[in-house]
């Protein structure tokens, strides 16, 4: 397809250079820009960048730029079609997700803020954790339309459920389908009832193959993939998967596509949940989030999606406030 429009990147650690990288070799957009607060770094990342552009064929200008927190250099983003929001402290072993809530928060809000000025008809993927919050957070400092701002987590949680089931299996992953849903956290809602695996040309429910025991360690597994990574890198977290997960439902929205994600958006009535940010299924094009996508679930799994919602709605009067 003809490439066009620009995205941008703010944050550009591990995880934001390798979504624009990824952003980049897509070779959809004019143009990517990557925005970060260390002087000369992200315009030495988009240097190194630009000449791979011979190697992997791509013709994507990327661009980067020093910005600062009183919105210095945020000028570059205008006209930005999507923006994904790195920014923010990475977690260390030992710390959760919700450890990051505070230090987070003020960098969020003020990106966010520059983001309203500068990039006013953006479409707003969150990706700084803890996600649930700072997306909620970060459409409350835009003020943009709760289906422009949306996070990420899903994508990444259902691809490390469908890795742990395809490595238990001795399976491709292309034989297994997963799906999480709710909190990007402990409260997070591996949907077992969706899971299926492609065995001798069958198709078959995971329940039918594994015991519940073993589907119960993988669902933990998941919650903790996080938190695996950090204590074995033991000096950052997670990017690879994450950077894929974030440009995908980047992708998504620039091309228009339409394509059913598991994203943290804002329920309006689904599932009988109202007024929060949360992981479902959604169906995502140049407007954002166009349609939240309802499957049935079973009991247990709808009442661990509602408290899920419990969980982020208790905190939302001190989100406000950050």
């Amino acid at each position: 397809m003809a490439r066009s429009g620009k995205a941008t990147v703010i944050g550009a650690g591990f995880y934001g250079s390798t979504t624009a990288q990824r952003l980049a070799e897509y070779d959809i957009f004019d143009e990517v820009v990557m925005t970060d607060i260390r002087d000369g770094w992200s315009e030495g990342l988009a240097l190194d960048m630009n000449s791979s552009r011979p190697i992997e064929g791509f013709e994507t200008l990327v661009v980067g730029k020093t910005t600062t927190p009183d919105g210095q250099g945020y000028e570059v983003i205008a006209d930005s079609s999507v923006v994904v929001v790195t920014a923010g402290v990475p977690r260390k072993p030992g710390m959760s997700r919700m450890d990051l809530l505070g230090v987070n928060a003020g960098i969020v809000r003020g990106v966010a803020e520059n983001i309203a000025e500068y990039a006013p008809d953006a479409v707003v993927i969150v990706v700084s954790n803890p996600l649930d919050e700072m997306t909620t957070l970060a459409q409350i400092a835009t003020g943009f339309p709760h289906e422009r701002v949306m996070g990420q987590a899903g994508v990444l949680d259902t691809a490390r459920f469908t890795w742990f089931v395809a490595e238990k299996l001795g399976l491709p992953v292309s034989a297994v389908k997963t799906l999480t849903l709710g909190s990007h956290g402990d409260t997070m809602v591996p949907v077992a009832s969706a899971c299926t695996v492609v065995i001798d040309g069958q198709e078959k429910l995971l329940a039918d193959v594994l015991p519940q025991d073993e589907i119960d360690a993988l669902v933990t597994r998941v919650r903790g993939g996080g938190a695996e990574v950090v204590a074995l890198l033991k000096t950052g977290s997670a990017y690879y998967a994450p950077s894929a997960a974030a440009a995908r439902m980047a992708r998504a929205v620039a091309t228009d596509s339409g394509a059913t994600i598991p994203v943290c958006a804002w329920l309006t009535g689904q599932y009988g949940i109202a007024d929060v940010y949360l992981g479902v299924e959604a169906k995502l094009g140049k407007t954002g989030v166009q349609q939240i996508v309802e499957r049935s679930l079973s009991d247990t799994e709808l009442a661990q999606l509602r408290e899920a919602a419990d969980a982020v709605k208790s905190k939302a009067a001190d989100i406000a406030s950050m």
